[in-house]
């Protein structure tokens, strides 16, 4: 939501002045909006840059709780919160929780890892992992953590670069430039990366700065049946009852640099980390989080809300449940295809369900009818006076022009990405050949075909880890039968004509050739080809030429629609500038960017419907409550079930009960997972994982008596790492409050 309270003040303002004549009825109008406007966010809402605290926010926080200055919370001169939280593998966030580099984060954040880890005979995604000393700690090739070392305001200077008379093309190549200038300067002489992103639509801009960390080793994990209790039914849900954390360890060079895995690294010694409180929680308590959301779209318009419901989500869900029921068909029939695919198939479930959500979500509350409130107020002020006229007189009629661009393509997009791009795996190898097929095609020498070719062995080696031919074949028809069905006719590349013709609309009949005669059908036979490129060969091969059509579609689709894309984006520029001049007292926030956030509020409960109240916290007695041996979400491990019937909870139990989860009003969205929960002493209580239904559409509006950020209880997980798997070692390096 752009900003507080708005759309509740435009119900009530004809409601009671319906008598008044259009005059008096707009000035009324226009007074309760700036009332309302102006008044400062309260805690249930925002991602705030924690390097830009006010005094506002600051004072709320210290009503609500809060112990700490600003400078403990986000310092780049002093150790502080900050220097305990990092991005965690680019998708999730994760905290620093002893003196040794220990890190947690979620089970769903690491689930890959784990996935790489596991074999049918060795499978720690159903039995767990516990390094019992240090040398047992797996190494995680490619996963990587950021700490942010420096952030700079550097909108002048962007600015500087820019003028009113650039398209947005030649806005973006000039943002780019300044960028890359910036960013130079800020990593020469040091090992440091840096980012430059925007803030407000491109109206700001601030320079980010990380130190990565490349050695990032696997400590502990809970069997799935604990780390992902519930599955898909819970997910998204409350009450809910999972043990989603686990444990990494960062290592660095003995200098303490950051450092490609070596047997000689040494644990991470870090500026800051999280103590662990045991102390338990109350309801009202404080609690905040620090993390990396990765997007909102708060901003969203009404129309921007429509087109989502008509032409995103319906084919999204549709496309992502086909894909599911060939993956979990094949995954209940065997352990390796199990294994394989665990990942995918959490990944494409996570936001089939997610959609479903958000539609309903949008629905039920009216969302684009807030939308269009904001945006009559918006056009109430814009038309009160010349200048505003003069700059954001037309940003309504753009947005209009935009979605009705969009329109005009129907789905393609969403179709081509859930049905072809992430699709059948051959598709994206295939289409990595495209500069081999160029170079064979120009007969290049072989010194740069001998290097082009090493770089494709890379890429089947990581391809086809987690591949299986059957499965692959079984997505192709479907997916290709898909895309031809939903795209309409003037969109479908060339290639479908000679397919319809020589298969008569069979598309298992198709995938049965293809995969038979294709070199892309397996790794065997694609190593084959690379030790013996042949151009002839990639010609007629199936899958080549398909991906070939098929990207070089899509490109064209996207070159169409550049020009409805630059118009959205000047809209929402100006629509955002606007909305801040419009109302320059009050207190935004950017949407989410992957950038360091902080949110903050209070452990609550919530009433999701009439008669019907949520508590803020679930037990392990609920565990016990939904344990279901025969449906693999809600089997409960042995060992667990006997812990709790012995009430062998320690000190993490609360008067003979074990706490596993619990619920807080805090603005969090995906890249969040993994993010620790604080209190008002700094501590780490909980580790966030999850929203809840009500608000599924809380990327697009936070729903202030509705939103809750799920978490996992901190003393739930110490409970699994001490009593469930006994690496008590574990706890013992951590600094727990007692």
């Amino acid at each position: 939501m752009p900003f507080v309270l708005v759309p509740y003040l435009f119900t009530l303002k004809f409601f009671i002045y319906s008598d008044i004549n259009m005059i008096k009825r707009s000035l009324i109008f226009i007074f309760a909006l700036i009332l309302g406007v102006c008044r400062p966010a309260k805690a249930d809402e925002g991602m705030w840059l924690p390097f830009l605290i006010n005094d506002m926010l600051y004072e709320q926080m210290q009503e609500m709780g809060l112990q700490l200055t600003r400078e403990q919370i986000f310092s780049l001169e002093e150790a502080s919160l900050k220097d305990a939280i990092v991005s965690f593998g680019g998708g999730c966030t994760a905290e620093i929780i002893s003196s040794q580099g220990l890190l947690l984060t979620n089970h769903h954040c690491g689930y890959g890892r784990i996935q790489a880890h596991s074999t049918p005979e060795q499978d720690y995604l159903t039995d767990g992992f516990w390094a019992m000393s240090r040398e047992e700690e797996l190494p995680n090739p490619g996963l990587f953590v950021r700490f942010l070392v420096n952030v700079a305001d550097v909108t002048e200077r962007v600015n500087a670069r820019l003028n009113a008379s650039m398209s947005e093309s030649e806005r973006a190549e000039a943002i780019s430039q300044v960028s890359a200038e910036i960013e130079e300067e800020a990593t020469e002489g040091n090992h440091y990366t840096a980012n430059i992103r925007p803030m407000f639509a491109g109206n700001e801009f601030f320079l980010f700065v990380y130190e990565r960390f490349n050695d990032v080793r696997l400590v502990g994990t809970p069997p799935s049946s604990i780390g992902k209790f519930g599955g898909d039914t819970d997910n998204w849900m409350w009450p809910r009852h999972t043990g989603d954390f686990m444990l990494f360890r960062v290592y660095t060079a003995p200098d303490g640099t950051p450092a490609d895995y070596h047997e000689d690294n040494i644990p991470l010694v870090p500026r800051h980390y999280l103590p662990v409180s045991i102390r338990g929680i109350e309801e009202n308590d404080f609690a905040m989080i620090l993390g990396y959301p990765g997007s909102t779209d708060r901003y969203l318009t009404s129309w921007g809300i429509e087109y989502k419901l008509e032409y995103e989500f319906p084919v999204r869900i549709d496309i992502r449940r086909a894909k599911l029921d060939i993956i979990e068909a094949e995954m209940a029939a065997s352990d390796e295809i199990r294994i394989k695919y665990a990942s995918k198939q959490s990944g494409i479930a996570n936001y089939w369900k997610n959609f479903i959500g958000v539609s309903q979500a949008l629905r039920k509350h009216n969302i684009a009818d807030a939308k269009r409130e904001t945006e009559k107020a918006f056009v109430e002020w814009v038309s009160q006076d010349p200048a505003p006229q003069q700059e954001y007189g037309k940003v309504m009629d753009m947005f209009v022009e935009a979605y009705r661009g969009f329109e005009t393509f129907n789905s393609f997009n969403y179709i081509f990405r859930e049905a072809i791009f992430t699709g059948p795996d051959v598709i994206r190898v295939a289409a990595a050949f495209e500069a081999l097929g160029d170079l064979l095609e120009s007969n290049a020498p072989d010194a740069e075909i001998q290097r082009e070719t090493e770089r494709l062995r890379r890429i089947v080696e990581r391809s086809y880890a987690n591949y299986d031919q059957g499965v692959d074949q079984q997505l192709w028809a479907a997916m290709m039968e898909t895309f031809y069905t939903l795209v309409p006719t003037h969109l479908h590349p060339p290639v479908f004509a000679e397919v319809n013709r020589r298969f008569r609309g069979d598309f298992n009949r198709f995938a049965q050739e293809v995969y038979g005669s294709s070199v892309f059908a397996n790794s065997e036979s694609l190593i084959r080809f690379l030790d013996n490129p042949r151009r002839r060969t990639l010609q007629r091969d199936w899958v080549f030429r398909m991906a070939g059509e098929l990207f070089e579609s899509a490109a064209d689709v996207r070159e169409q629609i550049s020009v409805y894309n630059e118009t959205l984006a000047t809209a929402r520029r100006l629509f955002i500038k606007g909305l801040r001049e419009m109302n320059p007292d009050a207190l935004f926030y950017p949407d989410a960017n992957g950038t360091m956030r902080f949110t903050y509020g209070s452990v609550r409960s919530y009433w999701p419907a009439d008669a019907v109240y949520f508590h803020y916290l679930t037990t392990l007695e609920g565990v016990m409550e939904k344990e279901d041996p025969d449906h693999h979400e809600f089997v409960v491990p042995e060992k667990l079930s006997q812990l709790h019937a012995d009430r062998n909870f320690g000190e993490y139990g609360n008067d003979g009960t074990m706490v596993v989860n619990f619920i807080a009003d805090l603005d969090i969205t995906g890249g969040n997972s993994g993010s620790p929960v604080i209190d008002g002493e700094g501590n780490l209580i909980g580790l966030a994982f999850d929203g809840n239904w009500e608000a599924m559409s809380m990327d697009i509006m936070f729903e202030k008596n509705m939103q809750r950020a799920i978490n996992v209880d901190a003393r739930y997980i110490l409970f699994v790492i001490e009593k469930f798997a006994g690496a008590s070692h574990l706890i013992e390096e951590m600094t727990i409050v007692r």
